[in-house]
């Protein structure tokens, strides 16, 4: 898991690597070339996790110095790769996975892509050719951002390497900033929330050739993968709990290849709980008792601590525990750090609990850290699906089984039947009428406190899932399926990944989603929706798969946290003014962007 910097054309700054030095705390790398458009500049930060010689340093070139390679990332299946590419008489220098990638790409090319299994973004300069490929992963787990300039082009690993590039405009993407203020959604688009800076999309890649191109040119970005749409998979609930379970312990071993200590975010939640428990059993429980760590944020007010949960978790695996409390004292120490890192605003203090975790794996000495994040998208595993889920039981006349979700639901998660009803009506409703059913459900007729004179160009239809849908071709998104890719390619999954990757690296930790191997997304979009959500349960064929691992009342726990803090007691106790100060500094700052006496009445 490093930092990388690569430019085209533009002015030599080792300044620009230098700036994501907490990506990278174990060295740095920096290499110059020249082409036709002017300087070629590759830059590294690295945290060493598989051979951590020094001879495993970028930027790392071939054999006769071609082919250089800055890489952000695990490939997670180096090792089959390698044997592969030996088979093919390509010899090796080092036992890195850095290096099986470079040399996968000089033997298969660009193809190489679909053979990786792991989390990347990379940039590989060919000297000869005088040309810098980019790629970037099928989910887009590991950043990367591009400024096409008048006289060249960087990539970087994170914004705050471009804002200030030469002649760079530094002003807000307005249409961004509204669709983060006014429906909580970012990194939706490949824009970003600054004017001029965009994102390499999820599963692209692309060739910027210099030699006869003008300086400034990118092609159009390739997509080298791209997440198969829904299925209705007929296949029998045992097998395809047999068929989850197979690839989830594949993808758990390939997690766990390091040459560096590795440990869990452990939530007490389904996914962080099912990844220990896969973890102690495939290591074995001299491997895994007192080594194995287990990092659990907690806090006194019981309607968010889960330490029953993470107790019957480490009962079972004897994992080494570590407990963090985040505090609002915490959060107006941290803020501006966090924000720092993040480059871009995000939506909750769950961020503040992810932060501290990191930090306590860092003060462990662990490097890296299994997480859960990824589960929920392709399985439907947020309380808010069941709207969608009532509505297509209910549209199909399955009469029966939509009555015995509504009850299920009322003893299970205490919502009764109008409320579920309601969140069900927008996705019954013809698509004329959804948006404004939408907003009434939201219980706000609009976003009048973003109706400031900047944000006037970009209001639009008050229902943001189906306009981002539209955008990806799923017209009519109102069915599980639909919503599980949506919320996986576009918006929840993404954004999530952002706000975890700037969490982890801004202490120097790798964090690892193994839910994310593609293999485990692919066979899960393929499944139908009765083996996601079945009565008041989500990620069924999940629990099915983990019935013989899991305490039971883990296994079984119904309701939905998802590294939640005591934020209303935070907001409306001790932080109450530090936040309501910071408001209006905002609006002091920016007196155009918002509606001063609509923002207050909404803060309060």
């Amino acid at each position: 898991m490093c930092g990388v910097w690569a430019s085209v054309g533009l002015a030599v700054e080792r300044s620009r690597i230098s700036r994501v030095a907490h990506r990278g705390p174990d060295g740095e790398g920096w290499n110059t070339f020249d082409c036709p458009w002017g300087p070629v500049a590759l830059g590294h930060r690295r945290l060493a996790i598989i051979d951590t010689s020094a001879n495993a340093n970028q930027p790392m070139c071939d054999a006769g110095a071609r082919y250089w390679l800055t890489f952000n990332g695990e490939i997670y299946n180096y090792l089959e790769l390698r044997r592969a590419l030996i088979d093919v008489g390509v010899t090796f220098r080092t036992n890195s996975d850095s290096e099986v990638l470079l040399a996968a790409y000089i033997h298969w090319g660009e193809s190489c892509l679909d053979r990786l299994l792991g989390m990347f973004a990379f940039a590989i300069w060919d000297d000869t050719a005088k040309s810098l490929f980019l790629a970037r992963d099928r989910f887009g787990i590991k950043p990367l951002y591009i400024a096409v300039r008048p006289d060249g082009i960087a990539a970087a690993s994170e914004i705050k390497q471009l804002y200030d590039l030469a002649d760079m405009p530094r002003t807000m993407n307005l249409a961004r900033v509204y669709d983060f203020l006014g429906f909580g959604l970012s990194d939706h688009t490949t824009e970003t929330m600054f004017s001029g800076i965009q994102q390499l999309h999820a599963g692209g890649c692309l060739t910027i050739a210099t030699d006869g191109a003008t300086p400034g040119t990118m092609p159009p970005p390739r997509l080298w993968y791209t997440l198969p749409r829904p299925g209705q998979s007929t296949i029998t609930r045992d097998a395809a709990t047999d068929a989850y379970r197979h690839l989830f312990d594949d993808a758990v071993r390939l997690h766990l290849r390091s040459d560096v200590a590795v440990g869990s975010c452990l939530s007490g939640g389904l996914d962080s709980s099912s990844i220990v428990c896969t973890a102690a059993r495939q290591l074995g429980s001299d491997a895994f008792a007192g080594r194995f760590t287990a990092i659990s944020a907690v806090y006194g007010e019981a309607r968010v601590d889960e330490r029953s949960y993470i107790n019957a978790v480490l009962g079972a695996t004897h994992a080494k525990p570590c407990f963090v409390t985040p505090s609002p004292a915490d959060i107006e120490r941290d803020i501006e750090a966090m924000i720092w890192h993040q480059d871009e605003p995000f939506g909750s203090t769950s961020i503040c609990a992810q932060w501290a975790v990191f930090a306590a794996a860092r003060a462990a000495g662990i490097k890296v850290m299994l997480d859960g994040q990824g589960a929920d998208e392709p399985l439907a595993g947020y309380h808010w699906l069941f709207g969608p889920a009532l509505a297509a039981l209910i549209r199909g006349g399955r009469w029966r089984e939509a009555a015995a979700m509504l009850a299920e639901r009322k003893v299970a998660h205490g919502a009764s039947y109008a409320s579920q009803m309601l969140r069900a009506t927008p996705f019954l409703i013809p698509d004329r009428w959804r948006g404004t059913a939408y907003a009434l459900r939201r219980g706000r007729g609009g976003v009048d406190w973003l109706a400031g004179a900047a944000f006037a160009p970009y209001a639009h239809d008050p229902d943001p899932l189906q306009a981002v849908a539209a955008a990806y071709s799923l017209a009519g998104c109102t069915d599980i399926g639909s919503m599980c890719w949506l919320t996986t390619a576009a918006t929840s999954l993404p954004m999530l990944l952002h706000w975890e990757d700037r969490s982890s690296m801004a202490h120097g930790i790798e964090a690892r989603v193994p839910f994310l191997d593609h293999r485990l997304v692919d066979y899960a979009m393929a499944l139908g929706a009765q083996h996601k959500i079945e009565g008041a349960q989500t990620k069924v064929v999940l629990r099915r798969a983990m019935a013989d691992r899991l305490p039971l009342p883990v296994l079984h726990r119904q309701d939905k946290i998802g590294f939640a803090t005591p934020e209303q007691e935070w907001v409306r106790g001790p932080l109450r003014e530090f936040m309501r100060s910071g408001v209006i500094a905002t609006l002091d700052t920016y007196p155009h962007l918002l509606n001063r006496a609509a923002t207050l009445r909404m803060v309060d």
